[in-house]
């Protein structure tokens, strides 16, 4: 618990030496009883989706004048260390959080807003060639009319930091690792993974024990295929009668470039060459203050 604790702000998890240990002494480890804690609201995953949550169910106790246990646990060694995203953003949810955003330089301060200002969707025909689409064709969910071009990691640190100014827990470092379940079938929490696991699956003397998160109320926000939400998925059938689950390869890179070889503001999206006619894809190409472009 003490190590969990001095996770906190990204600290990393403090180990304590042992002895070597025996194969008797290792297994007895493996199996050991784990230690816990125990909140009104555990979340999984320090993202958008966790951060948000966790800062809303604050917001909403603190209006009825109410306290509320929230505690998040992130396998990055950071907030924010596992998102490289450029990312158009819609503001309005964080209007909503938090009215005076802008104010508080969620995105940046004023020098480093990058709202969009030019919206390009262009056909490939080769390397060389491409056909502008013209607006009237573009889909409405294509319009970025309103939207800034942001760093999603620096968001999601800024939500991290707001996070705890409310009093939310969040470890760093901790990944989930197993789905608590009570005698009813029911979820009840998560479990963090062991560390200090060798490649043959034993415990080393670095072993330490993985903590009970119990919580009136689990949340999942690990991404795609997060591996807790794939158990819980699987476990309660929630595929069921749904259609299959469809995925794609993305590469995604952030350019810094000579200051004169961008125009802040620009969107654009592509289609076409080199995919063949049958299968989906395309690319982007953000620009953001003041000499960044986000690819994909």
């Amino acid at each position: 618990a003490a190590a969990l604790r001095g996770a906190r702000r990204g600290a990393a998890p403090v180990l304590r030496a042992q002895q070597r240990l025996f194969s008797s002494e290792a297994d007895d480890l493996l199996n050991s009883e784990r230690e816990g804690m125990d909140y009104d609201v555990v979340i999984v995953g320090a993202g958008p989706a966790g951060l948000s949550a966790a800062i809303r169910l604050k917001q909403l106790e603190a209006e009825k004048g109410r306290e509320i246990s929230v505690c998040v646990v992130e396998k990055a060694a950071e907030v924010g260390a596992h998102i490289l995203s450029g990312n158009v953003f819609q503001p309005t949810a964080l209007a909503e959080l938090f009215p005076d955003w802008k104010e508080q330089g969620a995105l940046g301060d004023e020098s480093q807003l990058t709202p969009v200002k030019d919206d390009r969707f262009l056909f490939l025909t080769n390397e060389t060639s491409s056909i502008s689409a013209p607006s009237i064709l573009i889909p409405p969910t294509l319009h970025n009319d309103g939207n800034y071009i942001i760093s999603l990691g620096k968001l999601v640190r800024w939500l991290g930091e707001k996070a705890e100014e409310m009093g939310v827990e969040i470890y760093p470092g901790f990944p989930a690792g197993e789905v608590l379940y009570d005698d009813k079938g029911a979820v009840v929490g998560i479990a963090t993974k062991d560390m200090g696991i060798g490649k043959d699956g034993q415990a080393k003397d670095t072993f330490m024990r993985g903590m009970e998160l119990r919580a009136k109320q689990t949340l999942f926000a690990e991404g795609a295929r997060g591996s807790c939400s794939e158990a819980v998925i699987k476990n309660f059938n929630l595929r069921a009668n749904s259609d299959m689950q469809s995925y794609g390869l993305g590469i995604k890179e952030v350019w810094e470039v000579p200051e004169e070889n961008i125009t802040p503001g620009l969107v654009q999206h592509t289609f076409g060459w080199p995919l063949d006619s049958k299968t989906y894809g395309g690319s982007f190409l953000y620009h953001m203050k003041t000499n960044k472009i986000l690819i994909g």
